[in-house]
């Protein structure tokens, strides 16, 4: 299939404007293709681009959407950069309860970091740094790859950060399993036990 060259360079700066992951569909509409193969031959053909100059960046592809990378080796500069920032998010807060008590439920990650961290998880999952499972009434959330290889290349003090960050998670969930009685079910589960009740009552 013949690749256009200014098809590249669109879809290129698209993936460098939006910095996330994105579908074949999401970059066809970007750049006005509709034909969601020959996007897919244009990304590839732009991995070969990076490939044979040996650029800084790739092309990442995870779970049918593509994302414009930097490499792992030059990932410690870009870390250095911008991860001090993105630490001090409260999302990275949450993260760091999850990455303490890694496998976890979503209800007791909520009852830690309250009603918001529904928002953060969710820009975890979007990031491709934790998995959500269906675990009877909630979810159980897990670590990825993707976790592990940006903490791998990050930089030393955006590692030290996250360590804090960590220490601090499980003296918070030392704290709420101290105040919390034995038998107290998580607060998720017990929102929807109500809700359940109420809908038996109803009908």
């Amino acid at each position: 299939m013949d690749i256009n060259q200014e098809d590249k360079k669109r879809v290129e700066a698209v993936l460098f404007t939006t910095g996330k992951l994105m579908t074949l569909q999401e970059i066809g509409d970007a750049i006005g293709a509709a034909d969601y193969n020959y996007v897919k031959e244009v990304l590839e053909s732009l991995k070969i681009d990076y490939s044979a100059r040996e650029s800084s960046l790739s092309i990442q592809h995870v779970d049918d959407k593509y994302k414009l990378n930097i490499r792992k080796e030059f990932g410690q500069i870009a870390n250095k950069l911008i991860g001090a920032a993105e630490l001090e998010g409260p999302a990275i807060k949450t993260l760091a309860v999850i990455a303490f008590k890694n496998p976890t439920l979503q209800s007791e990650v909520i009852k830690v970091r309250g009603n918001k961290a529904y928002d953060h998880i969710t820009l975890l999952k979007e990031q491709k740094l934790v998995t959500a499972e269906k675990h009877g009434r909630t979810n159980l959330l897990k670590l990825t790859p993707h976790f592990y290889d940006y903490f791998d290349t990050a930089a030393q003090d955006v590692k030290n950060k996250f360590e804090q960050l960590k220490n601090e998670a499980k003296v918070q969930v030392q704290q709420e399993a101290a105040e919390k009685p034995a038998d107290q079910p998580p607060e998720q589960a017990r929102i929807e036990e109500s809700q359940d009740l109420n809908t038996q009552k109803s009908g």
